[in-house]
């Protein structure tokens, strides 16, 4: 189980947005790199990085600021966020990115995702973002007509990597992250979820740790991690002492 803390980028800075509003933007850390390795000091395993000017504009915005966290950190790294097509795809992932996540495209072409697994296979991941159980693209500025199950079901066999399910009504709020609709995806589909979306405490790490939330690859956390809400010792040490 992998806790992915998460650094959301908007114009170079490290911000957290509220409800995935980008007029709601806090920022955090105007040095993304630093965060980043103040991140790994800490002793996370794993990074999870959007490009949310990217995801707006359907095109890579904050590449400087994601190439100098890949330079100060040896952790893998996730990113999505205006990621549209092969070229970008093959350019992030020949940088060292390990995992692109591909939302809206996920929607729009889904041969690509497809074509994409195939060209290289462990490296790519799909995001589902949901609002009021159908899925929002564009930066989430659109819903489509497509609920989360039935977006997960084009690509069961694909060769995801992973899904990263975020719930926008969870987003930025920290009302703790909506286990059951995670759970519901993660039991519909055989590739391996991510939670994403309102981890407010300590207790979503331990319901990370549920039976029944046993088959998730992990949880993204953002907001509670950089206002203190969480600390981080204290979650990676429930997440090490629960392995066997």
């Amino acid at each position: 189980m992998i806790l992915f803390p998460a650094i959301d980028l908007k114009d170079g800075a490290c911000v957290r947005l509220k409800l995935g509003e980008m007029d709601q933007a806090t920022v955090f850390n105007e040095n993304p790199a630093a965060q980043a390795r103040a991140f790994e000091d800490q002793g996370f395993e794993y990074l999870h990085i959007v490009d949310l000017n990217g995801a707006f504009a359907g095109k890579p915005v904050n590449g400087a600021a994601v190439e100098a966290i890949l330079a100060a950190v040896s952790m893998p790294v996730q990113l999505g966020g205006g990621i549209r097509d092969m070229a970008t795809i093959e350019g992030w992932l020949a940088k060292g990115v390990r995992r692109v996540i591909l939302g809206t495209v996920a929607v729009r072409d889904p041969a690509l995702v497809k074509a994409a697994c195939t060209r290289f296979p462990g490296r790519v991941a799909v995001g589902i973002d949901a609002k009021g159980g159908k899925v929002a693209v564009e930066g989430w500025a659109e819903t489509s007509e497509l609920t989360a199950i039935e977006l997960a079901e084009r690509f069961e066999d694909a060769g995801v990597a992973a899904i990263v399910y975020t719930d926008i009504d969870r987003d930025g709020v920290l009302k703790g992250i909506n286990w059951e609709a995670t759970a519901e995806l993660a039991r519909a589909t055989r590739i391996p979820v991510i939670a994403s979306g309102g981890l407010a405490s300590i207790e979503d790490v331990e319901a990370m740790l549920r039976p029944e939330n046993a088959m998730l690859e992990g949880a993204i956390t953002g907001r509670a991690l950089y206002d203190g809400r969480l600390d981080a010792k204290q979650a990676l040490g429930l997440l090490a002492s629960s392995r066997p």
